[in-house]
Formats: C-alpha cells, structure tokens, sequence
C-alpha cells in the first residue's frame, strides 16, 4: 500500500517504486513505513532531526535527508533516497511529517 503525507496519495513526489532494502529481507521491506525528503522543499529547520534523530540528519548543505543506521541517503536523495523507517519510530516519523514548515517528507506505507 502506497501512502503520502503532505501531498494526497499517488501524487507526485510521492509515488514510485520501492526497492527493499539490503540489510533486511524483502517480505519485511515491503511492508515496512519508508520515507524520503524532497530537498527541492526542504527549508533546513532541522525540526525532523529534533523530533526522529533515528530517521532524519541535517547536512553541510543545511537540508535534511534521511538515513538507515549509519547510511544517509543524500545521494541522489530525494525519492531515490527512500529508508526503511526502524520499528518503533513510525510515530515520530508521523509527527515530523505534521510538523514540517517545508512539507518535504513523504511517507510510503
């Protein structure tokens, strides 16, 4: 199931395909939440970091990019750079979404 928060569902940039990810097994990739920041929108207040440091990095650049343990996707980042979101932090990843000045997180279920 394909979900976006920010924008309404399978609208761009929020749809697309999903590649598993290498460090865990594809049944769990699939259903797993991912999520991805449209830099393009990104206004660097670094409230995802506050609110997910698990799930979002500011970087030299001062625009957020997400990150699975110690691999940030910033390149290419944007939708290319989809993370599997850890258990537990589906919650945060929500509330980071809502409290995004940019609207530049996107959420795929």
């Amino acid at each position: 199931m394909l979900t976006s928060i920010a924008v309404p569902p399978l609208a761009s940039p929020g749809s697309g395909a999903v590649a598993p990810d290498a460090g865990i097994g594809a049944d769990e990739a699939k259903d797993a939440m991912k999520v991805w920041v449209d830099q393009d929108l990104c206004t660097g207040d670094g409230l995802c970091e506050e609110i997910a440091p698990a799930v979002f990095t500011l970087l030299d650049d001062g625009l957020s990019y997400v990150k699975e343990g110690d691999k940030v996707f910033d390149d290419p980042g944007g939708h290319a750079g989809l993370a599997v979101v850890p258990d537990g932090m589906e919650e945060a990843v929500r509330e980071s979404v809502e409290e995004c000045p940019g609207e530049c997180i996107f959420i795929e279920e």
